[in-house]
């Protein structure tokens, strides 16, 4: 290679354009990896839908493996987008840094190569030089010959040198070169599968989690959620009673239907009462329409008996109005949300008791409201006892807060309390109505089975109808709150034992009343878990207590509690 100066040139730069080509095809992954996981996240962002607070978590195990996949999805959008920025730091930074310095020290070689050239052939035009002088100066032949020897092995020493010492050394660097060249190219090849071998286990984790998503749809849990949404909780229609026209029968005044005459100790529900008409003796004539009031699914209707005892019965109309509502009404395409929430059931205006849904709806939602009343008075029954201790720490350390500054959030707490148990106290008295009407209604259907039989010949074969489900007597608990029962219930001034420990992983002012302020890395004693409001209480070495935000520190609770 010592006369191939030029192809050394050629092949060192060809080297470096297939390194930039390779650098190139690199950056064009990365851009696809990148345009990849942008368009993912878009369609998880598309199908993922915006959640009010007000709404109800999924309950349909096919919505929540559906939300999983999602999330999986989402994931591995990650995932690509951590190879994108993988490839463009290990590779395609470095090959651009590794280009720019083998051009530098290309052009550094080929520069000392061109020098060493020049200066071999300004030898040999030196020993041409003379050599012309021997041939011009024959007379001066022994100078000449002398110079001429002279000049003469002056080049072959450097000709020997130029060809064995310093172009195989200047090859000896390029080859070197171009050795490190071929590694660096290898190892870029190896960082290119790490690059994605390394997200091999996360994203079968990820397709694991969608198999498992998959494989948690329970149909039997959705058709039960279906039956539990639907349920009413109304008894079946009863018999038709034998009507029997051998007795005089008259016209009732409430809505037009037959009866027996009344009988003493009866009562007559106005109410029920459409309009004021003439009794009058319809058996072979033609029988009036009934006006009544128009019928809905949840209608309940009540019959008289001569004993003057009631009891409910279902007529024929509810389900025909039922019946005649579906084949009439609008197909309705229940949204993504309402699938989500897993209701679909169509219903009226919305009452405060919740009168206007069937039994078993009306007492599950209002089991639910009283579940809820009972967390929000645990959250303020909690915020009260605080209160109250962090104003007993500030009547003992004056220096650590106003303790009249605490009484407006204590009386607003305490009017609170107040507020919801006698909304809980409300519901509740609902909730009993409910459940009395239904254990009623089926101990009324028994009975009404067996006066069926006694009845026939007196009994109307239309009861007059009334509408007892708002006939409510409701009125607000009584409530006997003792002025001290409070200063009797902290009396105890003991503090609290340490259900375990935290480390601050942020720092926290604390400027705010019953805030406890915390440097980043500090530990701290567990008093209080949070209660779902985002505030945890923590106390520290030297006994001062206070309020953290949860989402500042790294809570490790303990199975047995130790003390301060």
């Amino acid at each position: 290679l010592k006369d191939q100066f030029d192809n050394l040139d050629k092949h060192t730069q060809w080297g470096i354009d297939f390194l930039e080509k390779y650098a190139k095809f690199v950056k064009e992954r990365i851009e696809i990896e990148q345009n990849y996981a942008k368009q993912l996240r878009n369609l998880v962002k598309k199908y993922c839908p915006k959640r009010s607070p007000k709404d109800e978590e999924p309950r349909f195990t096919s919505c929540i493996a559906f939300f999983n996949i999602l999330n999986e999805l989402n994931d591995y959008a990650g995932q690509r987008e951590v190879v994108a920025e993988e490839m463009g730091h290990r590779v395609y930074g470095e090959l651009m840094r590794y280009s720019h310095d083998l051009k530098t020290e290309r052009k550094m070689h080929l520069q000392e190569g061109r020098k060493a050239q020049q200066y071999l052939d300004m030898c040999w035009k030196q020993m041409d030089n003379a050599k012309q002088q021997l041939n011009l100066r024959t007379h001066m032949a022994d100078e000449n010959k002398n110079e001429y020897a002279a000049q003469l092995q002056n080049f072959n020493g450097e000709q020997h040198k130029h060809y064995y010492i310093v172009i195989p050394q200047i090859y000896k660097q390029l080859q070197e070169m171009d050795e490190r060249r071929t590694i660096k190219l290898s190892e870029c090849y190896k960082g290119f599968a790490d690059s994605e071998r390394k997200v091999i286990p996360i994203i079968s984790k990820c397709l694991e989690g969608m198999i498992l998503a998959a494989k948690s749809v329970d149909e039997h849990r959705d058709s039960q959620l279906v039956i539990d949404c639907f349920k009413s909780g109304f008894e079946p229609p009863g018999d038709f009673p034998f009507e029997d026209y051998s007795q005089n029968i008259y016209r009732t005044i409430s809505d037009g239907t037959i009866s027996t005459p009344k009988q003493e100790g009866m009562r007559i529900d106005t109410k029920t009462t459409v309009g004021k008409a003439k009794g009058k003796l319809w058996l072979f004539g033609k029988k009036p329409k009934p006006q009544s009031p128009p019928l809905t699914p949840t209608s309940l209707y009540t019959s008289s008996t001569p004993n003057g005892s009631q009891y409910p019965i279902f007529s024929i109309e509810p389900v025909h109005y039922c019946m005649s509502d579906i084949k009439t009404g609008k197909p309705r395409i229940p949204s993504f949300r309402s699938l989500k929430r897993g209701y679909f059931c169509l219903q009226g205006p919305a009452l405060e008791d919740f009168s206007h849904l069937p039994p078993e709806q009306r007492r599950k939602k209002l089991q639910q409201r009283i579940d809820e009343l009972n967390r929000e008075l645990q959250k303020e029954t909690d915020q009260k006892d605080a209160l109250i201790k962090m104003k007993d720490v500030y009547e003992k350390n004056p220096q650590m807060g106003d303790p009249s500054s605490l009484q407006p959030k204590l009386t607003e707490t305490m009017s609170n309390m107040d507020r919801l148990r006698m909304e809980i106290h409300k519901n509740e008295a609902w909730l009993s109505e409910v459940e009395g009407k239904v254990a009623a209604r089926s101990d009324r259907r028994h009975s009404s089975d067996i006066n069926h039989l006694v009845t026939q010949g007196r009994e109307s074969p239309e009861g007059s109808y009334t509408d007892d489900a708002n006939q409510e007597v409701r009125g607000p608990p009584q409530q006997h709150a003792h002025p001290n029962e409070f200063d009797d219930e902290f009396e105890d001034d003991d503090p609290l034992p340490a259900i375990g420990h935290c480390k601050a992983i942020y720092p926290f002012d604390g400027h705010n009343e019953g805030t406890l302020a915390m440097k980043e890395g500090e530990i701290l004693y567990i008093i209080e878990e949070d209660k779902g409001d985002g505030w945890t209480r923590a106390r520290r070495h030297n006994g001062e207590e206070g309020y953290v935000p949860t989402s500042y520190i790294d809570v490790t609770l303990e199975k047995n509690s130790k003390g301060a």
